[in-house]
Formats: structure tokens, sequence, C-alpha cells
């Protein structure tokens, strides 16, 4: 396809759709609050053995003209354990944004006590645009989007031209559907499954960008939310695609030396150096010629846009540290000319990043890109990028990038303001790599009925269902057990040696 005729052709619908009038009014909606559930198979293999079934959700695809287009929304259902004791649903969110959600309370529940797990059917949702729910595919030759500067104003230009020919194709592929698929409307949504579900309320259980989902519903619909648990928490005021990326830049150098300092510790078998230092000298030096000469794994070819990417993905977890070390190794080798297959782990990561398969995760920019603006000079991005290498060598040239949002249609509806008290409850890893602990502070200060309860020094995103912690653990049961939330903030501590196990 050419670039310069696609970035034409998306530019002209670009300007068409900066002209449509915003989403505001929410009339006329009754048929999509009362509407029957057809409940079936959800043909899925981790839901199917719990006894989940999924049914179909019609939404409209502007809540200013629901009696236009609509969506349908997917949702699965595990029921309560106990229907004597059945006191309401939990919906979820996995995060993101683009996340599918039907299996997401699969590894929740594991974390979950029998008491609560007797009390609630625990509801997954494919969002709109997101798995199931007609999802967002822009055809994109590449699955993910966010990407490394690379090392220099050439390889800076490349990423440029990227951006903006994604940008362009999901103009293209999806028109004016995609400015709709947006973090407000999602929790539009979420409140018309509430209303086809029969209930009051509805409880919540989201992490990473769900967080951010959940604190929207909280603020839009705060009469319909009862009890709230939001683990590993976006900064409301940074969530987008410049703010919310820019602060991953710190907390992922932070994680690279911890990491560092264990591989260094084993410099006999991983040879990357006896030392910090040398251990990121060693990365620099991989990322640098990279960019001279992409390294080759199998089908797959990694240049300095993608090398960093690689360590960002595995970093999110200390348990994974040795799946990290063993993925460096087989790069450097391959970049020494050595015939390298990658692991089945590298090579999902590599086939999700680099060709799209199974499928582009534009549904991602979708979402990020219609709910905040981002600045739309690329120099604007270079001077950050070039401003961050000193502290930030390694992961400021991808924290600081540009992203589609720079081409994007500005945003049918202006973010949304967080501020009230509703309860909830916060959890958060002091060393999350992805939201960070400043960032999920903000979202405490925000959420004025909140409490917090603290993993202290964990470089982990996501922790109820993810990393086992009796003391977190116990705080997130009881609340939704008993809808009793710490008498103040909490501060839990890890179990020596569990986060290298």
């Amino acid at each position: 396809m050419n670039l310069g005729k696609l970035i034409a052709a998306g530019t002209a619908t670009l300007a068409a759709l900066l002209t449509a009038a915003p989403a505001t009014a929410d009339a006329g909606l009754d048929r999509f609050y009362h509407q029957r559930l057809t409940w079936k198979s959800c043909g899925d293999p981790r839901l199917d053995p719990l006894g989940a079934q999924c049914a179909d959700v019609t939404v409209p695809l502007d809540y200013a003209a629901p009696e236009g287009r609509t969506l349908t929304v997917v949702v699965s259902r595990i029921p309560a354990a106990d229907p004597a004791q059945r006191r309401g649903v939990v919906l979820s969110n996995p995060g993101g944004p683009g996340g599918a959600g039907l299996d997401a309370m699969v590894d929740v529940r594991e974390a979950m006590t029998d008491e609560v797990r007797a009390r609630y059917d625990l509801i997954g949702m494919d969002p709109r645009g997101v798995g199931r729910s007609n999802p967002v595919n822009c055809r994109w030759p590449r699955g993910f989007a966010l990407q490394s500067a690379g090392v220099d104003a050439a390889s800076y230009a490349e990423s440029v031209a990227q951006q903006a020919e994604l940008a362009a194709r999901c103009v293209a592929t999806e028109g004016e559907r995609i400015r709709h698929i947006t973090t407000r409307n999602t929790a539009r949504d979420m409140d018309v499954v509430r209303g086809a579900l029969g209930e009051d309320r509805i409880n919540y259980f989201g992490t990473s960008y769900g967080t951010y989902l959940g604190a929207v519903y909280t603020q839009m619909f705060p009469r319909r939310a009862d009890r709230v648990v939001l683990d590993s928490s976006v900064d409301p005021q940074r969530y987008g695609p410049v703010g919310m990326v820019q602060d991953m830049g710190p907390a992922n150098e932070a994680a690279f030396d911890r990491w560092a300092d264990w591989a260094a510790d084993r410099d006999s078998e991983y040879r990357f150096g006896a030392d910090r230092a040398a251990v990121r000298a060693t990365v620099l030096d991989l990322v640098r010629r990279a960019n001279e000469r992409p390294i080759r794994l199998g089908e797959f070819e990694l240049d300095d846009h993608s090398v960093p990417m690689v360590l960002f993905v595995g970093l999110d977890d200390p348990r994974q540290y040795e799946q990290v070390a063993n993925q460096l190794r087989q790069l450097l080798d391959a970049a020494a000319g050595a015939p390298v297959a990658p692991s089945p782990e590298l090579a999902a990561v590599l086939a999700f990043m680099l060709a799209a398969r199974p499928s582009d995760n534009s549904a991602q920019m979708a979402i990020m890109c219609g709910d905040v603006s981002a600045p739309r000079d690329p120099a604007w991005y270079w001077r950050n990028i070039e401003a961050n290498r000193a502290n930030q060598p390694l992961f400021g040239a991808f924290a600081n990038n540009i992203t589609p949002c720079a081409f994007w249609s500005a945003p049918i509806e202006s973010p949304t303001v967080i501020g009230n008290s509703v309860p909830s409850l916060i959890v958060q890893a002091t060393g999350d790599t992805r939201t960070t602990y400043p960032g999920a502070l903000a979202m405490h200060r925000a959420l004025t009925g909140s409490r917090m309860v603290t993993l202290q020094d964990v470089p982990v995103h996501s922790v109820f269902g993810r990393y086992p912690n009796d003391c977190v653990d116990a705080a997130v049961n009881t609340y939704f057990r008993d809808g009793t939330l710490p008498a103040g903030d909490l501060t839990c501590q890890d179990v020596p040696g569990r986060a290298l196990r």
C-alpha cells in the first residue's frame, strides 16, 4: 500500500471527522437497559470448566444517537458458588487499554476466598472494539504501536513515518466508528450491562487501565458503584498516550537496574557483565548494533526500535528475571551471527510485536487516542527524547516517543475529571513498571473515599490474582466479603525471596 496516498486519504477523513458533533446526550436508552440476555456456552477452555456462560449485549455506537448504529459487547458470567449467599456481580477489566476481558476473572477468582466466590457472579467483558465485541482491526503490518524512537534522528524519523501510517490505516479501515471506541463509552456500556443483568449496583475489579475505567465509571455513575477494587492504578491526570507512557521511563530504568544486579551475580552463566554498569553497557551496545544491522532470529528482525521493547515486556514481574536473561542471551548470540531459533516465549512476544499475530493491538491506540489528545508536532517529542537520554538511556526513547495519537482526530469528548468520594480499595506495588506508584497515589487523592494497600519493594504490575501476598489478598477479600475497608492505608511486605523464585 502506498504510504503517501494512505496518509493523504487518512488526513482528509480525519479533517471531516473533526467537525462531527460530540456525543453528550443520554436519552432513549430503555431498550438497551432492559434487553433480555441469552446465555450460552462461551466456547473458551478457561471459562467453560468453571460453568461460565456468555451473552451478547447490544449497546449504541453513539450514546448521543441511540436510535442509530449499535455494537455487540460480549460478557461472561461465572456463577456465584452458593446462590443462597449471592449478593450481586463483580464486573471486571484486565487493562490494556484494549485487553480482552472475557476470562479476566479466572485468575482473580483463584485469589478469592470461598466466601467471596460464594457471593458474586463474576462478570468478564470484552470492551467495545476488543476481542469478540466488534473488534477494531486497523490491518496494521505490526502488532504493537508503542516502540522505541531508536538511537538517533534517522531512527526517530522512521518512527514518525510508521506512526503516521498506523493512524492513517485506522481511519481508512474503521472510519467514523473508531471515534466512539472510548473509555467513557465503555463505562456507559458497563452500566447497560448492569441494567441488562437486573442489578441496582455493580461491584468492580479492574487492573492497570482497568483502574482508570473503574474510576471513570464511579465518576459518571456514582450511585451505581458498590465495592470497587483498583489494582495497579493509573494517575487519572496523566492517563493517555503521553504522560502515562512518560512515567514508565524512570520506573523501567529502575527495574532494569534491579535485574542487572541479579544478572551480574550470574555472570558466569549469562556473560552480560560482572556488575550493573557492565550489564547496562552490554544492552546499550546491543541496541546500537541493532540500529546498524537488524538482528535476525528465525523469521524476525529486530532493530533499535524493538530491542528495548523485549526487555520492557519482561520487566513487569521480578519472577521473570531468568526468562529475560535467556531472551537477552538469544539476542546477543544472534547479533554475533549465530543462527538462533527464538524460544517459544520470545517467539510469542516477537510475533505480536512485529507481525500482528494473532492480531494487531490497534484497539489500544483507538481507546487512548480517542480519550486524550496528544501533541502533533514531531519536534516536541524529539526534544523530550533527547532531554531524557542521559537519565533514561535504555527506555527514555520509548517513553517519550511519538505515537499514532499525534496523527489522530480530536476526541469527541473531554477527558473525565476524576474526583469523588465513592468508597474504593486501591492496591499498588511500589516498583510497578507500567502504572507507577506516584500515579496510584494520585488516584488515591482523587478518590477521597478510598483506602490504599501498598505492596512494598516489589517491581510487579498487577498484584491480586497474579502475585501472591497474604496481606494484600486478605485486604481485598475482606472488602469484597464484608464491604469493610481498612481503617487506614496499609503497607504489606513481600515474602523474602519470593520475587526471585
